[in-house]
């Protein structure tokens, strides 16, 4: 079936903005975090940008409304749709594409349950305008739980070297975090829209095999929901995407060695067993990754 991208609410009278936002939706999400998440980005001290809101397929009205009252209240809210759920890939493409006729620089991800630091933008958008080589810039982030209090932290490798060092084992950026310069779009890239997970992971893999360059912010600008499920989400489909990915970016970016082929095989025999041995698995890795962080 053939997807079909539509704007339903657009109050933008600009032709011109440096940044575009963008945000996917989809009928299971949560409405109240849903609009902490936009707030948070509405209230930015950066301002010059579209934030373009996709509805992934048919919504409960909870969600419809959200999307109606923040895009009635502030015209750089655009709403779009996709006429059936296509996945984050696929919808991220087409926020990108559409936003090309305002000649933007950067490209911002945002996730519909999590919540920006105030300062978030500003101090991404700052140093990218600093550091030219730079394509793709994530950062730190902070966990939280249903209620919105910290259960946690996930700090990335900073360095360039060190995130593609890593990525044949994990996916070194947080997705929510990154902004993206828009010459990667530009220069004929898209996230893989046959996938329906671990999309971010394949298009790091292949941006880093093409030369772009990478950074992670130490600063913690995001807030992450850590919901109750997290550690029960990975589906086999999931787990096996995973694995997919570091052997592909084994092959791609070439660092084929035995300790990197048999730690992909290890977490997808981890993904594959009960929650609290996931769990205690989470909390280590997340001590080892800090410490790692450091050097």
């Amino acid at each position: 079936m053939i997807n079909q991208f539509s704007i339903l609410q657009n109050n933008n009278k600009k032709q011109h903005v440096e940044s575009i936002i963008a945000m996917a939706v989809y009928q299971a999400d949560n409405a109240k975090w849903l609009r902490e998440a936009i707030e948070s980005m509405t209230e930015q001290s950066y301002t010059d940008f579209l934030f373009v809101i996709v509805a992934d397929g048919p919504v409960p009205q909870k969600i419809t409304r959200v999307l109606e009252d923040v895009a009635s209240k502030d015209d750089r809210v655009i709403i779009a749709s996709n006429s059936h759920n296509v996945g984050l890939a696929s919808s991220m493409n087409s926020v990108a594409e559409f936003g090309m006729q305002f000649n933007p620089s950067f490209f911002i991800r945002m996730d519909a349950d999590d919540i920006s630091e105030e300062n978030r933008l500003l101090r991404q958008i700052t140093y990218l305008k600093k550091h030219s080589n730079i394509s793709v810039l994530g950062s730190a982030l902070t966990e939280v739980n249903e209620s919105g209090v910290k259960v946690g932290a996930r700090v990335m490798p900073a360095s360039h070297r060190q995130i593609v060092r890593i990525l044949p084992r994990r996916c070194s950026l947080n997705h929510p975090t990154v902004v993206i310069r828009y010459n990667v779009f530009n220069d004929g890239h898209r996230y893989d829209s046959d996938l329906l997970n671990t999309q971010d992971y394949f298009f790091w893999i292949n941006l880093a095999s093409k030369g772009y360059i990478f950074r992670n912010l130490k600063d913690r600008l995001l807030k992450f929901r850590r919901v109750n499920n997290f550690y029960k989400r990975r589906g086999l489909s999931k787990s096996l995407n995973e694995f997919r990915a570091r052997l592909y970016a084994i092959r791609k970016l070439k660092q084929l060695s035995p300790y990197n082929f048999f730690y992909a095989c290890g977490v997808l025999a981890l993904r594959l067993m009960p929650g609290k041995v996931v769990k205690l698995a989470y909390k280590l890795d997340r001590h080892l990754l800090e410490r790692f962080g450091k050097h």
